[in-house]
């Protein structure tokens, strides 16, 4: 019954180690039990947290533009091992991560034209504090995307680099 339960939930999707152990213990499957067949599916490669982390930071930071510090709130709430999710976050470097909130900011900026600029800034910084970006890294490309843009009045961008200054 533990083991078909296993292959079951694998089937769907990639699991960790912890998420089946969880599934298990609903399952009231006693733990010497659960423990053992952990072991053999780690054996055989159906259970890989280090490749789970991997394909995970890279899927969460391309697919949906996640920054570290949220990818690794996302690898702790599914069980993963702080050393292992350190080595799975190394993927993600400074400059993929700020490429990568550029992006973003990019698709986004369009649809606040006409706003006044603190509210553009609010929204675009919160878009990326959302998605677990650092604010100084948030506040410079905000800054940079609606100086580039060209629509903000002189006066306008004495306020953002004022908000620069804070």
């Amino acid at each position: 019954m533990a083991r078909a339960l296993c292959l079951r939930l694998l089937s769907s999707q990639p699991r960790t180690r912890a998420e089946l152990a969880e599934a298990l213990e609903r399952k009231n499957v006693p733990v010497e039990v659960a423990a053992a067949l952990h072991d053999r599916n780690g054996e055989v490669g159906l259970i890989d947290d280090a490749a789970f982390a991997s394909a995970w930071v890279e899927s969460r930071h391309h697919g949906r533009g996640l920054a570290r510090r949220a990818l690794a709130q996302e690898l702790r709430n599914r069980g993963i091992d702080a050393e292992v999710a350190q080595v799975a976050l190394g993927q993600v470097g400074a400059e993929s991560e700020e490429s990568t909130a550029r992006a973003l900011i990019a698709r986004k900026l369009a649809s606040t034209r006409g706003l006044p600029v603190p509210n553009r800034m609010r929204r675009l910084v919160g878009l990326l504090a959302r998605k677990g970006y650092p604010p100084g890294l948030a506040m410079r490309v905000v800054r940079e995307a609606i100086a580039a843009e060209g629509t903000a009045t002189e006066g306008e961008l004495e306020v953002i680099e004022a908000s620069a200054e804070e």
